[in-house]
């Protein structure tokens, strides 16, 4: 039992973070200065967050070899990952459709050396 209420409490932290970053994000929009970028600059650091929260899932399902070029590295996104196992032929098959859909030339060119 008590771990289920430690279940339902984690989900529950959960939803409310997931509340206050989209709440937060749209209030802090207008206090900033300089608006140019600013959800470009967020959606990127969520790219960068779900590279390394993923990381086992995509390591799973989108790519062969999990060592050479992994997921979940800090400070690099997921198509960064991508570009770098196109180029080493390293990409599942549902690695190769999320390329299809981002398209290969983003992939390749979001690569983080």
């Amino acid at each position: 039992m008590k771990e289920i209420v430690k279940q339902l409490v984690g989900f529950l932290l959960f939803i409310v973070a997931l509340f206050l970053i989209f709440v937060m994000t749209i209030i802090n929009f207008f206090e900033v200065k300089h608006k140019q970028g600013y959800f470009r600059s967020t959606a990127l650091n969520l790219d960068m967050w779900g590279n390394v929260e993923f990381r086992t899932f995509w390591n799973n399902h989108l790519i062969k070899d999990k060592i050479t070029n992994p997921f979940g590295l800090q400070g690099e996104t997921i198509s960064s990952v991508l570009g770098k196992n196109i180029l080493t032929d390293n990409l599942t098959r549902q690695g190769k459709i999320l390329v299809r859909i981002l398209t290969e030339k983003h992939c390749l060119d979001a690569i983080i050396k």
